[in-house]
């Protein structure tokens, strides 16, 4: 009997609703289980709980910002390693570099589309 293939999981985080909808059609068509949180101190709760193969994040959020979230994430103690993929406006170089150096493996500047997200996915081994 073959084994149960389990799905990978992403965690999206944005307080945008509209780029959580959007970003979610497309990673469920990737076969995603996708799971929400509105900010970082939110996504920090549900990464100790469960954490997921695939954490995308916006830079500018209320509460805990996208940078603060992955500087915390990358320093929690687990077997786990998530991609980290920030989802942002911010486009100038000097916050890409302070993306990649708090430990983000990627960057995706809105607005996106289904072809530059999964490029972007592929890019990292997550698509």
């Amino acid at each position: 009997m073959p084994e149960p293939v389990t799905k990978r999981r992403c965690l999206l985080i944005d307080d945008s609703r509209v780029i959580r909808k959007v970003a979610r059609r497309i990673l469920e068509g990737l076969a995603y289980e996708v799971s929400e949180a509105e900010n970082g101190e939110e996504a920090l709760v549900k990464c100790r709980s469960a954490m997921p193969d695939l954490i995308i994040v916006d830079w500018n959020m209320p509460v805990m910002s996208g940078l603060e979230f992955v500087t915390f994430l990358r320093s929690m103690q687990g077997e786990r390693r998530p991609k980290v993929m920030f989802c942002t406006t911010n486009s100038n170089t000097d916050d890409i570099r302070k993306g990649i150096e708090a430990g983000a493996d990627e960057y995706v500047i809105k607005p996106f589309d289904q072809q530059s997200l999964q490029a972007k996915l592929q890019r990292i081994g997550a698509a």
